[in-house]
């Protein structure tokens, strides 16, 4: 189900009414020093009032049957306002994995718990290095004997890791990178929050000492997950990025009208004016590849996997300018910490970093184009 451009427009504007109301500033840094790190009444009411969580999952599964068209509204809403909140590990990550495992057992468990809002959710695969490498997974999981299995090993930078209610883990197996899900409460899960640049995505470092898990999809099959997962996670965070980003522009121009020098705006200097200019350039081509890998996913394209990758880089990189030229436009006040300018400037950098930063991110397109 594809919604048309009102309908795109409408949920637009639903959603950041939702946002200004719910996640202001103020909100963002009050709970980026809390724990949990999102409030729950916020996220109770996104999945009631407008059932955000189950946008993007079938209807067979309580969901409302859209695709990444409609969820990359929403997420480049969520990236404008910086929302504190379990939606882009659960609705991204954990519910996409969950569907490109095929294990319609599994999802007929899990699915209908995160569609209604009652159930939070990560994907844990990168370990030390940071790397969504299959390659470099070592975390290990070995039969029971009872027809279950135990995990052991670490994995780090892990979103909402420390909250979750299920926990989607990528190990390997004697047939190779497996996908597993595991129980928040599960015997032998040490889950402890990780300090990292960007304060309003929580992430954290599991430990598995023989935790129990039930195996998702078919064993070994794991690799192919990833690559499909992350082709349509990279492309939900490149509208998450394209809208950060595009508030950063926002903020300059909104600064650059206001601020007078030397009896004048500053926004009449040409230097000013070339960086917004730059800014908007950068924006303008964000968002149009973040919704044209959308599209493409919506149609069941051929070319999506290079559409995803394009993505990914063009945003990233866009958001990384805007950020910073946000904070030279905004000058000495843009550089302190009682400005928002430094919140998006961490989470354009943490973003960049996610799936592993930019040789990582410039390596898969080349890999998708057959380079």
């Amino acid at each position: 189900m594809t919604a048309d451009e009102s309908e795109l427009r409408e949920l637009r504007a639903s959603v950041r009414e939702f946002l200004e109301a719910k996640s202001p500033e103020e909100a963002v840094r009050k709970l980026m020093d809390s724990d949990p790190r999102f409030d729950a009444e916020v996220w109770a009411q996104a999945a009631d009032q407008l059932r955000l969580p189950g946008l993007a999952i079938p209807e067979e599964y309580g969901g409302d049957g859209f695709g990444l068209v409609e969820l990359g509204v929403v997420l480049e809403e969520m990236g404008r306002a910086l929302l504190c909140a379990p939606y882009f590990a659960t609705v991204v990550l954990a519910a996409q994995t969950l569907l490109a495992s095929g294990d319609k057992e599994a999802c007929a468990r899990h699915l209908p718990g995160i569609a209604a809002g009652r159930t939070t959710a990560t994907l844990a695969v990168a370990e030390d290095s940071g790397f969504w490498d299959p390659a470099l997974i070592s975390a290990r999981a070995k039969p029971d004997g009872d027809g279950g299995w135990k995990l052991t090993g670490r994995k780090c930078f892990v979103i909402d890791g420390t909250t979750a209610d299920l926990l989607l883990v990528v190990a390997r197996t004697v047939a190779g990178p497996s996908l597993f899900a595991v129980d928040r409460q599960a015997t032998g899960l040490a889950a402890a929050p990780m300090e990292t640049l960007d304060a309003t995505r929580a992430m954290a470092r599991l430990t598995f000492d023989a935790v129990p898990a039930t195996l998702v999809g078919a064993n070994g099959a794991g690799g192919r997950i990833m690559a499909e997962v992350l082709d349509v996670a990279s492309v939900g965070l490149a509208a998450e990025q394209a809208g950060g980003a595009r508030r950063c522009l926002e903020m300059s121009t909104e600064y650059a009208k206001v601020r007078h020098q030397f009896g004048r705006p500053i926004g009449s200097f040409q230097a000013v004016k070339h960086k917004c200019a730059d800014m908007l350039v950068q924006v303008e081509l964000a968002e149009a590849s973040a919704r044209e890998a959308a599209r493409l996913a919506a149609e069941g394209s051929a070319d999506f996997a290079v559409a995803s990758a394009v993505a990914h880089a063009c945003c990233s990189r866009a958001y990384m300018a805007a950020a910073m030229e946000n904070i030279q436009v905004h000058g000495g006040i843009g550089f302190t910490w009682e400005h928002p300018a430094h919140l998006y400037f961490r989470r354009a950098k943490s973003s960049q970093l996610l799936f592993g930063g930019p040789a990582v991110y410039h390596e898969r397109l080349l890999d998708r184009l057959g380079i």
